[in-house]
């Protein structure tokens, strides 16, 4: 079978953020506004969408007391926010922000519905498996998550979902220390839960069993050579497009093993692109006809690995396939 051909794109921002702000995560509204995270400085954001286009300004709506991560949409307007301390693994909390009947300008109030138990060590990338199942990696403990929204007695609880060498780092290695698990996403149409690791610079995945949830089988690599951070999936097309972060590109691999080759395919930032610095973590557009065809992304303007250019400001940016 003949490769698919590289779509042309064009980049826009979206919304700037000051310099030395690590925008981690991001959701997208169904209208098409942003909450968008903040790692270094503990923060939830929200953007306003911009039907014209044009630049717009973010907010600041909450600060948390532990690194901001991974957050996802479970339900219309209800989200889930993971903190962390990724670093010192002192404590590590799941929020709940329900935005029904928010009005922007006015005051949120996320509550901490969760605390996480042992062996906690850095909450990153979530996503939504089901009604009520949230899977979370942890970077640091070598393992995903499965949170359980509604467990019998009312209460969100956290269990081990799986533990594998393939969601491992190298302690000590690497200065900093680079993630092991970091992105997540659920394809239910395939039945897989895909996941990169970054310090192994792996893109891999492991089969879902369709009613309980539970892995099936082990991991396998679906695709390697960068330092992967997050990313989002077409499964319709079955591809995932990847945010390199460090390596400053979006890369574009098969949601499928054999239909990848060890060419690397970049849609954005190779060679180099003085706009796309720092790619963290990426989401379809929510409006009529955006999926598969145009996506939000964070960046950190190089605040984790500044370019020869130095530090940027980061953004929020919209990429859009042309072809």
């Amino acid at each position: 079978m003949s490769p698919s051909p590289v779509p042309q794109v064009s980049l826009t921002t979206v919304a700037t953020f000051p310099k030395n702000y690590f925008l981690e995560n991001l959701v997208v509204r169904a209208d098409n506004s942003v909450l968008v995270t903040a790692l270094n400085h503990k923060e939830l954001w929200y953007v306003p969408s911009s039907p014209d286009g044009t630049e717009v300004t973010p907010r600041l709506l909450f600060t948390f007391p532990h690194l901001a991560m991974g957050i996802v949409e479970a339900e219309r307007d209800i989200f889930y926010i993971a903190t962390s301390e990724i670093y010192s693994w002192s404590a590590s909390d799941l929020y709940r922000l329900d935005l029904n009947g928010w009005t922007p300008g006015t005051p949120v109030n996320p509550e901490v519905i969760l605390h996480f138990p042992q062996p906690v060590r850095g909450l990153n990338g979530s996503c939504v498996v089901a009604p009520g199942v949230i899977f979370i990696a942890d970077c640091f403990a070598s393992l995903i998550w499965r949170v359980d929204l509604n467990s019998k007695d009312g209460k969100p609880e956290a269990s081990v979902w799986l533990r594998h060498d393939s969601m491992g780092y190298f302690p000590g290695q690497m200065k900093p220390e680079q993630p092991g698990v970091n992105g997540v996403q659920y394809s239910p149409k395939r039945g897989y839960l895909y996941f990169t690791n970054t310090a192994k610079q792996l893109f891999l995945r492991v089969k879902v069993e369709p009613t309980t949830y539970d892995p099936v089988g082990e991991p396998e690599v679906v695709g390697g050579g960068r330092m992967f951070d997050d990313f989002w999936i077409d499964q319709d097309a079955a591809f995932a497009y990847l945010t390199t972060h460090r390596q400053n590109t979006i890369d574009r691999l098969s949601l499928e093993p054999a239909q990848n080759s060890e060419k690397k395919v970049s849609i954005a930032g190779d060679p180099f692109t003085p706009e796309l610095i720092g790619p963290s973590a990426g989401h379809w557009g929510r409006r009529p006809g955006e999926y598969g065809r145009l996506a939000f992304f964070t960046t950190d303007g190089g605040t984790a690995s500044p370019p020869a250019i130095g530090p940027q400001t980061a953004k929020l940016m919209k990429i859009e396939l042309l072809a």
